[in-house]
């Protein structure tokens, strides 16, 4: 007789999966964790990746209302494309692969100052890749150059973008995003911008900003949502859960965030609905910590993101594990729990001759 476990397995296995299974899944956590662990080992094996990579976050002004944001100041900074291409340097003297770019919405910034970025940083580092540019700056840089969202993917294309962060998600459902970003893209907005950058050769991540005011049905529907998107475009590279940080921001007012089961759970819920769709399910160590991801690497994940070098955005929020960690320290959390380190670049493809 077939075992609950043996159905979970078989139904995860065909990518049929539904918001019910998810919910009933849920409350099951050994089974959960188990099912996860399993689909990870089908999925990419026993091999936890990381790549060598920096932030650079360009500018911390913003015309944006994002309730939850803690980045945001009045009286800010804008960089220079002297100071990101010093940072640029810094992170390729560590033999970073990746760059990634992401700052606050200023108001006259057009797809020319987007592209003047990327075509600086190529013009004096050809062979790295440039990871940048939000959906949500997409969308403005489009609306303040009076021109298509494909036309703007395909400007900054043609200056260097090597694929782009799917941060503004937030959670994909417009309940939730008209009370913490009423500002921002629609679901449909941010659905249509990742949709043409995989169509115009961009590759992107996908994310989900949990933990707030979202239910979980409405978690499990926007983990769907990123599915049926991979579903017809393929151009996902990995789901990264990013867990919400409460201080200092008008959304975390009051609240008290602790990390762990809750945070595991999502993880393993991701790559049971994403497989066998999306192959690589991230943990972002600077939200959870080094220990709590390195748990998850038992609970359906096989990647640990960047050394990043270092990070405004989370730091300002809350987040107290730090804005680097080296290779090193990479290569001994995943020795540590028996699994194989492996370096990778934006694409998941294996470098340093692997």
């Amino acid at each position: 007789m077939r075992s609950i476990q043996d159905d979970y397995l078989s139904r995860a296995g065909a990518g049929k999966f539904t918001t019910e299974d998810a919910l009933a899944l849920y409350d099951k956590p050994s089974y959960l964790f188990s099912l996860a662990d399993k689909l990870r080992k089908k999925s990419v094996g026993d091999e936890v990746t990381y790549v060598i990579n920096r932030n650079i976050n360009f500018t911390n002004m913003c015309i944006g209302t994002c309730k939850f944001c803690a980045f945001k100041k009045q009286d800010g900074y804008i960089m220079s494309i002297r100071e990101i291409l010093e940072k640029t340097k810094a992170a390729v003297d560590i033999n970073a692969t990746e760059v990634c770019i992401q700052g606050g919405l200023l108001p006259d910034w057009d797809v020319s100052n987007y592209c003047e970025i990327l075509e600086s940083i190529k013009n004096e580092f050809p062979q790295l890749h440039i990871h940048a540019f939000s959906p949500m700056e997409v969308f403005h840089a489009a609306g303040n150059s009076n021109i298509s969202i494909k036309e703007t993917l395909s400007c900054l294309k043609k200056s260097g973008l090597g694929s782009m962060p799917g941060t503004a998600a937030e959670i994909l459902a417009d309940r939730v995003r008209e009370e913490i970003c009423p500002d921002k893209l629609t679901t449909h907005e941010w659905i249509n911008v990742v949709r043409t950058a995989h169509r115009t050769g961009i590759p992107t991540t996908a994310t989900i900003m949990y933990g707030h005011i979202e239910t979980l049905r409405e978690r499990i529907e926007h983990i769907l949502t990123i599915r049926e998107i991979q579903k017809k475009t393929g151009g996902f590279t990995e789901f990264v859960p990013l867990p919400f940080m409460p201080l200092n921001n008008m959304l975390g007012t009051g609240k008290q965030v602790s990390r762990g089961v809750e945070d595991l759970k999502l993880h393993a819920l991701a790559r049971v609905l994403l497989y066998p769709n999306i192959k690589n399910i991230q943990v972002s160590w600077v939200k959870l910590g080094k220990k709590l991801a390195q748990s998850a690497l038992d609970c359906g994940v096989n990647d640990l993101g960047g050394t990043l070098m270092e990070e405004q955005i989370s730091k300002s929020a809350g987040a107290t594990s730090g804005e680097y960690m080296a290779p090193a320290e990479f290569e001994r959390l995943i020795r540590e729990i028996k699994r194989v380190p492996k370096q990778r670049d934006t694409l998941y493809r294996h470098v340093n001759g692997f």
